[in-house]
């Protein structure tokens, strides 16, 4: 029952957060309706036992990806005037309130709670065999290790040509 309800909250935090990604005027708006959207999708990847994959969406995407989104979009330049006028006043008392009920429901659920959906809390921990590191590395590294190394190897040619042309581009701005 508790994955469902977790499952059903996580799914509709992903879509809230994917509409905010497309209606945000502002794209820094964006770019955290996505930053959302990738912390709901990871702990879906948790609720499937796929600790592995969790844990490189919210390091690789959450982390790096949308760090470099952050920083290209203030490289481009959003620092237009915005208007700081309150136009909900209700709001911050509403947040406060819905936080303080999300606050006592954790507290209730740790302290009252039936953890027999945890896989770790039960007596007997099931074998995970979908998203653990060794589950990930043993057919990447054996059965799929041509297709990794052809995969590193173009990576690395296209940012050493993106690289190359980048600085013939400057070289040729500056000569003439």
């Amino acid at each position: 029952m508790v994955e469902t309800i977790i499952f059903v909250l996580m799914g509709l935090a992903a879509i809230a957060g994917a509409i905010t990604v497309v209606m945000a005027r502002n794209p820094v708006y964006s770019a955290i309706g996505l930053l959302g959207t990738l912390f709901a999708v990871a702990v879906l990847y948790v609720l499937q036992l796929a600790h592995f994959v969790a844990a490189v969406q919210v390091i690789v995407y959450a982390g790096a990806v949308l760090t470099l989104f952050l920083f290209v979009i203030m490289l481009i330049g959003v620092d237009k005037e915005e208007n700081r006028e309150e136009n909900l006043r209700f709001q911050r008392p509403v947040v406060g309130v819905l936080a303080g009920v999300i606050v006592v429901m954790a507290a209730a659920l740790t302290a009252f709670g039936d953890f027999d959906w945890v896989p770790a809390s039960g007596a007997v921990i099931p074998e995970v065999t979908n998203g653990t590191i060794q589950a990930v590395a043993e057919p990447l590294f054996t059965d799929w290790v041509l297709a990794f190394e052809a995969t590193a190897l173009l990576l690395t040619i296209a940012a050493a040509g993106a690289i190359a042309l980048a600085h013939y581009r400057r070289r040729e701005s500056t000569d003439g």
